[in-house]
């Protein structure tokens, strides 16, 4: 299910959940190598229609907490969701 952005119902906590849950994935395929893959079209989509609402804080904190929590380096996480940067 695709997150509508014209949903009146649609709260902040659900752009958060939208972009941790894209972070996750990342780190879950790229860094913890897991037999299943978590990420999908759909949860980057939502995460990069969330990002245009979060404020840069949000987003730096959601990185940095989960780079804490699954022992990844926050320099590689931000390289492995911005390796265009």
């Amino acid at each position: 299910m695709v997150m509508d952005l014209n949903d009146p119902e649609l709260e902040f906590s659900d752009l958060v959940y939208a972009y941790q849950s894209w972070v996750m994935a990342m780190i879950n395929d790229e860094k913890l190598e897991s037999e299943d893959k978590l990420l999908t079209a759909e949860i980057t989509d939502d995460a990069l229609n969330a990002m245009r609402f979060l404020p840069g804080e949000v987003t730096s904190a959601i990185e940095t907490s989960l780079a804490r929590v699954y022992d990844v380096d926050p320099e590689e996480l931000a390289s492995l969701l911005f390796p265009e940067d």
